[in-house]
């Protein structure tokens, strides 16, 4: 085994298409911590299956799949690794772990500015964990993969992922509408013989469970936030990490987005946007807090702005990295350097 590093396949946050749309349009979030020669994804956005094969990666190096939430811009490109996973994957091995939130419990609430309450989508299943979502996605696709299986001899993706749902530990006093994030300490979901996962819960209202993730390896620690408001949990969970990879919101872009909009739906989205993401200072601030000795910025709202108006956004901090995608972080020497 060699060392570790990170590489930011995709750096766009949001469930949109970011216009415009040019050679230099960032891939919906999905980042690879490598140790040696085995990848570990975690979050699978908008393009991760050929940011995945762009960087050079094949789906025999694939470690796990990690999701930090369940929104749609983290988990669109899971259905397309795990149907074209099959053609690369003999499945002679173990199945690879798709590791992420369980079912929520209970739907959200209905946001304050609703005239008419919304009915839930699928009422009967409204809330799916990882284990059903994946599930739900390859039934989705039975027509597809029966072909392939029965008639082309394909392994079929169910033999070669495992999905499992993250529990949660006793005692720490969640509870999905009313306490997304009591504080806690990390708890470890995976463990091989490379890295050591731990999360804890963050907060990104209204979707519950949200995790933040910490990559252990011989020569490196990397914390992921996940999407998230500044949090303490965050905080303890980057605690000394060689690398915070968090996430950043423009509010002056949102602000300018909605600008004087009444309607329900633009009022709603500010409010989510508040109440549930991290501006660029609060994430320098976060970083400081928990010593992390780097600090890079993605799952970037919007996707469209450039790493010039990023770095404009941290003022007069010069340390903070804006990875492109595909950009490769690594850790030589990075134990000595730290976020002034």
């Amino acid at each position: 085994m060699t060392g570790t590093s990170v590489v930011a396949l995709g750096t766009a946050g949001g469930p949109r298409w970011w216009t415009p749309i040019d050679a230099h349009s960032r891939f919906g979030i999905s980042t690879a911590v490598v140790v040696g020669d085995r990848v570990y994804l975690v979050d699978a956005g908008i393009g991760a299956g050929r940011q995945f094969a762009r960087a050079g990666f094949t789906m025999d190096q694939l470690g796990g799949v990690f999701l930090t939430h369940l929104h749609s811009d983290h988990t669109t490109d899971l259905a397309n690794i795990a149907l074209f996973g099959m053609f690369g994957l003999s499945g002679g091995g173990s199945r690879i772990p798709i590791i992420g939130p369980g079912d929520r419990g209970m739907t959200p609430p209905v946001s304050s500015r609703a005239i008419v309450p919304p009915r839930p989508v699928a009422p009967h299943l409204p809330t799916p964990g990882t284990a059903d979502m994946f599930r739900l996605l390859m039934e989705a696709h039975a027509t597809d993969l029966n072909d392939r299986v029965l008639d082309a001899l394909r392994p079929s993706p169910l033999d070669l992922f495992d999905a499992r749902d993250v529990t949660l530990p006793e005692g720490i006093g969640y509870h999905p509408n009313e306490a997304m994030t009591p504080d806690m300490e990390p708890f470890t979901v995976f463990e091989d013989d490379r890295v050591r996962v731990d999360a804890i819960l963050v907060e990104h209202p209204p979707i519950a469970p949200a995790f933040g993730f910490r990559f252990t390896t011989e020569d490196a620690t990397i914390a992921i936030s996940g999407d998230t408001r500044k949090t303490a949990n965050m905080a303890r969970l980057a605690a000394g990490a060689d690398l915070l990879l968090h996430e950043a919101i423009s509010f002056d872009w949102v602000d300018r987005q909605y600008g004087g909009a009444t309607d329900a739906t633009s009022r709603a989205s500010v409010d989510h946007h508040r109440r549930s993401h991290t501006s660029v200072l609060e994430a320098i601030d976060l970083a400081r807090e928990a010593g992390a000795a780097r600090l890079a910025l993605h799952h970037l709202v919007p996707g469209h702005h450039s790493t010039r108006q990023w770095l404009a956004e941290c003022g007069d901090d010069r340390a903070v990295i804006v990875p492109d995608d595909l950009q490769t972080l690594t850790f030589e020497g990075a134990r000595s350097r730290a976020v002034a």
